[in-house]
């Protein structure tokens, strides 16, 4: 059962998906997207004060560099419960942590922000630790 009114969450949801991160709802969309070749960025979202003033921001920044992962992605916790979970099982063995930002190969975690990561840091913070590991461990991509 959702913790919030979809009316509220809906502008949160949009601060990624209008960079083209893909919402995975049900963990039939986790498990498709964990099978996909390349790079994972998989982003578990929250309402938190830490997801809206650095997180969100810094991966829209972040995403405008020309090394990015193969595809993104986003769930969100205390919404999509069942997608959250999913996700928490290919995040393992880091313990849930909301919000997230972890990049995936073959299912498996190369580089992950956790909360402790990004609370109490700007969005320009978040940006150059993702960039940096988007260097490391994904393909240029069309821009």
């Amino acid at each position: 059962m959702p913790m919030y009114d979809e009316s509220m969450i809906q502008p949160l949801r949009a601060e990624l998906t209008k960079h083209g991160v893909k919402e995975l709802r049900t963990a039939a969309d986790v498990d498709a997207a964990m099978k996909l070749a390349g790079t994972t960025l998989l982003v578990v979202n929250s309402v938190c004060g830490c997801a809206g003033g650095a997180a969100r921001p810094g991966i829209a920044l972040a995403l405008k560099h020309a090394t990015r992962p193969t595809q993104c992605t986003t769930v969100f916790a205390g919404q999509d419960g069942e997608a959250t979970a999913k996700a928490r099982e290919y995040l393992k063995p880091y313990p849930p942590s909301s919000p997230a930002i972890a990049l995936l190969s073959g299912g498996k975690v190369v580089a992950i922000l956790e909360r402790r990561d990004i609370e109490g840091r700007g969005p320009q913070d978040v940006a150059a630790k993702l960039v940096a590991v988007f260097d490391q461990h994904c393909a240029k991509q069309p821009v």
